[in-house]
């Protein structure tokens, strides 16, 4: 039982490494293609088309991360099971 929670705390640390990762990319892209826009075609901006999809995309993840846990995430699966198991043993 202890390494089958060990295990799920690896894995949510390396999930939530996953996405510190990908906001610091995000991070970085969007402000060189701030620079880039700015530098060439100062007044016809096209970068923030970038920023907000790829800003839902960032949203999504950290959902996923944080708040998937809570909704359709491994305990609501294993809460579930124990119901469907109950029911049946009854």
């Amino acid at each position: 039982m202890e390494d089958e929670a060990y295990r799920r705390a690896k894995a949510h640390v390396q999930e939530v490494r996953g996405f510190y990762t990908h906001f610091a990319t995000y991070i970085f892209i969007n402000l060189l293609l701030f620079t880039v826009n700015a530098v060439t075609s100062w007044g016809n901006w096209w970068f923030y088309w970038v920023t907000i999809f790829w800003g839902i995309g960032i949203v999504m993840h950290a959902a996923s991360v944080w708040g998937g846990r809570h909704f359709f995430g491994k305990e609501w699966e294993e809460k579930k099971i124990q119901k469907v198991l109950e029911k049946e043993n009854k």
